[in-house]
């Protein structure tokens, strides 16, 4: 209940503050599973972008455990279905939580394969965990200001979804393999991007 008010009151500031989003192929989401859904990290506020773009399917975050040390951060970021992960060393439950939420099925995951806004490189465990859980992964992109001034100055939003990726659950997750994956992933991010904007290029703020 919590991460629906959340988002309906996330989406109404949005609107007010910049109202020139738009949301395309929505139509790739599945409707019948969960799902896994990728995307680069390029801003502050493309998690809040995605998860309005997808609504109404609810998702469930990866967050870095240092964000959980303050109590009140805590308490937000848990009831908006956020689990703590140690970046430097993740452990088992980096895969088992998330793979228990969506064999669950009422929740979907949100990752961002490059881990921060500063990298585009992918980092892989989307693979994993879709071959463990069994629900597809579903790349998109987020083009838009990535400060809060582009955001005022309403800057066009796109965020757009791509085709599905499914893991054959046969499929042994060797090296091999999961780079096959990621280079997949990659490749959807470039094709989505290039949909939307043949010239956009990203450049983090340093």
């Amino acid at each position: 209940m919590f991460y629906k008010i959340l988002r309906a009151v996330l989406r109404f500031l949005l609107a007010i503050l910049n109202g020139n989003a738009h949301y395309e192929n929505r139509t790739k989401l599945p409707t019948d599973t969960s799902y896994i859904l990728v995307a680069p990290h390029r801003t502050w506020i493309d998690p809040v972008y995605l998860a309005i773009a997808a609504s109404p399917k609810p998702f469930t975050f990866m967050a870095k455990k240092e964000l959980f040390k303050n109590p009140i951060l805590s308490w937000i970021i848990r009831h908006a279905n956020a689990f703590p992960v140690d970046r430097a060393n993740p452990g088992p439950s980096a895969i088992k939580t998330p793979v228990k939420i969506l064999k669950k099925g009422d929740l979907s995951l949100m990752i961002f394969p490059t881990g921060t806004r500063h990298s585009n490189e992918i980092k892989g465990g989307a693979a994993t965990i879709a071959k463990l859980s069994g629900v597809p992964i579903i790349p998109a992109v987020y083009q838009g200001p990535l400060t809060l001034g582009g955001i005022l100055k309403r800057k066009k939003v796109t965020v757009r979804f791509g085709d599905p990726i499914t893991i054959d659950r046969k499929v042994k997750l060797s090296k091999e393999n999961l780079k096959a994956i990621d280079e997949q992933i990659q490749q959807a991010f470039d094709q989505l991007d290039m949909e939307i904007d043949p010239s956009f290029k990203y450049e983090y703020e340093k």
